[in-house]
């Protein structure tokens, strides 16, 4: 499979070639491929910024210990989810369920009370937690597609989401930085592309039952 060889082919990138940058076109499918994720209930209570300013990357590089991947990547995803639990993002879906699929509103009104009531029933620190799970779906789908593209990409937790909601203007739109992508082409300088992937075996990682 196409699939595996590319997985096999992508990792972590430490040091991006900061003279490439990628097509529009290829952001393009990056953006549909993130669009296209599972997400609970389908909802989707996430939004995702794509950064290209330079002075902005050099803001946020600042507030992530000052790794070079920040500033020499082409674009960088930030995955932002939603701090505050609202109806009206349940009844967006399903109106935008309703029009989709041509199905009477009244029909699907069931649906989003329940989805209402369950969401309703987590504590609010529970309901943060699952809320910023929800970005790690997302930042799957750009990751596999990233390696289907040859564009390297790099998950990176190592950052101080406080600075970067501030910095990004989070906070008063209800948003939290919870997870980074910085995206480009390798540097020939990463010596980490040489190194062998290290994974479990099959045999220790899975159980058949």
């Amino acid at each position: 499979m196409k699939l595996l060889e590319n997985l096999k082919w992508r990792y972590a990138t430490k040091k991006f070639d900061a003279s490439k940058k990628i097509e529009q076109k290829d952001i393009e499918i990056l953006k549909e491929a993130v669009q296209l994720s599972v997400s609970s209930y389908g909802l989707q209570l996430y939004k995702v910024l794509i950064i290209t300013n330079d002075e902005l990357k050099l803001q946020l590089k600042e507030a992530a210990w000052n790794q070079s991947q920040l500033t020499d990547a082409s674009h960088i995803f930030v995955f932002c989810n939603y701090t505050e639990r609202k109806n009206e993002h349940i009844d967006e879906y399903i109106r935008a369920t309703s029009e989709t699929q041509n199905t009477p509103l009244e029909k699907l009104e069931g649906y989003g009370d329940f989805i209402k009531q369950s969401l309703s029933a987590k504590p609010i620190e529970e309901w943060q937690n699952w809320s910023e799970k929800q970005t790690y779906l997302a930042l799957s789908n750009l990751l596999v597609a990233c390696a289907e593209l040859k564009i390297d990409s790099c998950p990176m937790e190592g950052f101080e989401p406080e600075k970067f909601n501030q910095i990004l203007g989070l906070d008063q739109n209800g948003l939290n930085a919870a997870i980074i992508a910085p995206v480009g082409y390798r540097s020939t300088e990463d010596h980490t592309q040489f190194r062998q992937k290290v994974r479990k075996p099959k045999e220790i990682l899975f159980e058949e039952i």
